[in-house]
């Protein structure tokens, strides 16, 4: 379980593909803390690392999760967001996060807003998955490449959030432009009160 609040981006420096999966191999400060079976998100997606080496650590993806999310569009030198799973006696600063992305969204605008920044992200709908509780609702939580945001301004398809400039900095929001694709996981807890209401209404 993760909250959202990115520890740092990370770099890619190695890519290998073995049949339908591919091992990331990413750079950053904390490898020395990390251990094999340990779980960290990657631009929101929940990976097991399974090598180390020096400043280095390796995680492999499987089809699914490169289907479903941004990872296989990767290329050595991205940042990514990373964040390590959450200790159950700290703070929950962001929201209750699985790091196990729904879909992904495509940047649409970047709109200055007096010094932080607005970025709208436009997804694809399928009613069967909006009755299971993937949408977005206004001033609800949404988790945009690992990251925990507010939602302003949803539509069918579409979402608005409101990047402070400590948050651009320090994500690879930073990065992000019309046309980017990004990891969308909705709110865990809309999903439960949509899958309740489906049963009791069976």
């Amino acid at each position: 379980m993760f909250s959202g609040i990115i520890e740092e981006m990370a770099t890619l420096v190695d890519i290998k593909r073995e049949e339908g999966n591919i091992d990331f191999t990413f750079q950053c400060s904390f490898t020395h803390e990390l251990k094999i079976d340990q779980s960290v998100a990657h631009n929101g997606v929940c990976l097991t690392v399974v090598s180390m080496n020096g400043s280095e650590y390796t995680v492999t993806a499987m089809k699914e999760t490169l289907d479903r999310s941004n990872l296989g569009v990767l290329k050595v030198g991205d940042r990514v967001n990373v964040e390590r799973s959450m200790k159950m006696n700290g703070r929950l600063d962001g929201h209750i996060v699985q790091g196990h992305v729904d879909t992904t969204a495509r940047c649409t605008e970047v709109k200055d807003a007096a010094g932080s920044t607005y970025f709208t992200f436009e997804y694809a709908v399928d009613v069967a998955m909006v009755q299971r509780g993937y949408f977005t609702v206004d001033k609800g939580s949404v988790t945009v490449n690992g990251v925990s945001l507010t939602v302003c301004e949803p539509t069918a398809n579409t979402f608005t959030v409101a990047i402070i400039p400590y948050t651009k900095e320090h994500t690879n929001f930073c990065d992000i432009e019309v046309g980017s694709v990004v990891n969308l996981e909705f709110d865990i807890l809309g999903k439960y009160i949509a899958r309740m209401q489906s049963l009791v209404n069976v």
